[in-house]
């Protein structure tokens, strides 16, 4: 598949700033398989508001937004999976009410059970030439944020999570059942953390247990592999993608990339291409260049570069979804 370039550029001056000072190209990393981005939001402009509900599904908590004519017009079912921040974000609550501004009934389940990632974001302005003495507060308060995420990520593994993902897809198919049947099936999409989990369900995963176990495990067992859980999905800048995770995948799915991407590795993207054009999996895998890790969630940026490759980014999964 084709892979698009998007270049960023820095602000000429004051005034291209905007109100915001986007880092640009690959996001410095606060803890193992976590960015800056993943768990923090950037600014909103004034005003914004989400119009979805938190409801439970399942006695699991959900955000759940639905199209303006629904039920009188027929939806479709897609599951939105979050980043770190979780479903009480502002940004991912206008996110998923993007999509059902699109045709789609949006159920983001709450993946932490209400213990969202620590956020990561100094909310003091960086100093061009701190002191000694700022340099080494800082040192501190970057080790001490990457040990709160550490233990957060050990709080929210895969054998966790899957399991209440699991919980919501069923409810979801007594409650929506006439949005899963005019799909077809259920769609996904994936933001940062949640982009992982996206991959499991379309490589049938239940359990939560490594994609690579499971599958030795079948074939000892003379098992036939496992169906896709989703119809197709898409991600943006997954987090702890692994080539297991690539391999497994069955379903359609579509991917926004970084460049150089600390948390989803270039030569991990590119044999997990390989992967899925050798299994005959219908798949578009776009690359931008100079973003940063979770430029694709809605923020206000100030670099009008980052802003057009947001909304690019946007169509590319909506329209993926929309045409499977």
């Amino acid at each position: 598949m084709a892979e698009v370039d998007i270049g960023t550029r820095a602000p000429e001056n004051d005034e291209d700033e905007g109100t915001t000072k986007p880092q640009s190209g690959p996001s410095k990393t606060t803890g193992p398989g976590l960015s800056e981005h993943c768990v923090s939001d950037s600014p909103l402009p004034p005003g914004e508001a989400s119009t979805g509900e938190i409801s439970k599904l399942a006695d699991v908590e959900v955000y759940i937004t639905k199209p303006n004519d629904y039920p009188h017009s027929p939806s479709k079912l897609l599951l939105f999976l979050t980043n770190g921040t979780g479903i009480h974000s502002l940004n991912n609550q206008i996110q998923a009410d993007k999509f059902a501004s699109e045709g789609f009934l949006v159920v983001m389940p709450d993946l932490f059970e209400g213990d969202p990632a620590p956020n990561s974001t100094s909310s003091q302005p960086e100093e061009d030439h701190p002191s000694i003495i700022e340099q080494v507060k800082l040192r501190a308060a970057e080790t001490a944020k990457s040990f709160l995420l550490d233990m957060w990520l050990a709080r929210h593994t895969a054998e966790k999570v899957m399991p209440r993902i699991h919980k919501v897809v069923e409810a979801v198919k007594e409650e929506f059942a006439d949005a899963v049947a005019n799909g077809g099936g259920i769609y996904a999409v994936g933001y940062c953390f949640g982009g992982k989990y996206v991959l499991l369900l379309g490589g049938g995963e239940e359990s939560g247990q490594t994609t690579s176990s499971r599958k030795l495990e079948d074939e000892e067992q003379g098992k036939p592999g496992k169906d896709p859980i989703i119809k197709a999905g898409a991600i943006a800048h997954g987090t702890q993608v692994t080539l297991d995770d690539l391999n497994a995948i069955k379903a359609p799915i579509s991917m926004v990339c970084v460049e150089n991407d600390q948390l989803f590795p270039d030569e991990v993207r590119e044999e997990g291409r390989k992967s899925l054009q050798a299994n005959g999996v219908k798949h578009e895998i776009e690359v931008y260049k100079d973003m940063p890790h979770g430029f694709a969630v809605v923020g206000e940026y100030g670099d009008q570069n980052i802003r057009d490759a947001q909304k690019r980014a946007f169509d590319q999964m909506l329209m993926w979804l929309k045409n499977h």
